[in-house]
């Protein structure tokens, strides 16, 4: 039996105990907005996978961060008696555009995979959204005419959640199960893609939080740079089991400092 799942990346998420989603409340002004601790609390709410996630320290992006503020101090040119404060502020604030872009790039790429495999085809990223399907079936050895879901949110036990944006019905080709996680990145044919700790961790995460516990997992990276080219890079179960390990304490960790739940 199989189940096949990408995830697109998400922000500060919460969920019911029912793993149906609580990402805003009503505010006194009867309008919607972000849920906060406070309301997680009194609404027994549990958090994201991504949100625990956070807690942990993610050097290959923190150096991509000062990347793009090096990059921004180095292009942006010093207005006419502008304050030495006024010109960091702005190439901070230019370096977080990048990297707002960059998110919203990726949200958008992850909508036409969605897609895609909902049997809409015309998308932004055809050619992005295509050889994904294709890289996953080669790589899985399934037959490409399965149907998916989308859109599949849970809530374990163990006191977290996670919405799963695409999933494979347990299926005859893989009987342990699959769980995928969707990433954008900019490499070319010949570059390998990496994995970092917290993908290891998301994906270690979501296979239990499913009931998937010996599910395969995988991270498929769609290139930025070089449109239509996706690889798969599958973690071994001794790498997951350890996530899974790592998780946990990052879970543990976040329940005491927030005071959540114990």
């Amino acid at each position: 039996m199989t189940t096949i799942i990408v995830r697109a990346s998400e922000n500060t998420h919460w969920y019911k105990q029912d793993g149906s989603p609580a990402y805003t409340v009503k505010g006194k002004n009867g309008q919607d907005r972000a849920t906060t601790l406070r309301d997680a609390r009194s609404l027994n709410l549990v958090p994201s996978v991504t949100t625990i996630l956070k807690i942990m320290a993610k050097p290959g992006l923190e150096v991509w961060k000062q990347e793009q503020m090096l990059l921004a101090a180095l292009t942006l040119p010093r207005a006419p008696d502008e304050s030495e404060k006024s010109f960091i502020a702005r190439i901070v604030h230019d370096s977080k555009d990048t990297a707002r872009q960059a998110a919203d790039r990726g949200t958008r790429i992850h909508e036409s995979i969605e897609r895609w495999y909902k049997g809409d085809y015309d998308v932004d990223h055809v050619n992005i959204a295509k050889e994904f399907e294709w890289e996953v079936t080669r790589h899985f050895s399934l037959p490409l005419y399965k149907k998916w879901k989308t859109e599949i949110a849970f809530s374990s036990s163990l006191g977290y959640g996670g919405k799963i944006d695409l999933h494979l019905d347990p299926c005859e080709s893989a009987p342990q199960g699959i769980v995928l996680d969707a990433k954008t990145k900019a490499f070319g044919p010949g570059e390998d893609v990496i994995g970092y700790d917290e993908h290891l961790m998301q994906l270690a995460a979501y296979r239990h939080g499913l009931g998937l516990p010996n599910a395969r997992c995988a991270n498929v990276f769609a290139s930025v740079s070089h449109p239509g080219l996706v690889k798969v890079m599958e973690w071994s179960e001794e790498e997951l089991t350890k996530g899974w390990e790592m998780f946990q304490c990052l879970l543990n960790f976040w329940k005491l400092k927030h005071n959540f739940g114990v």
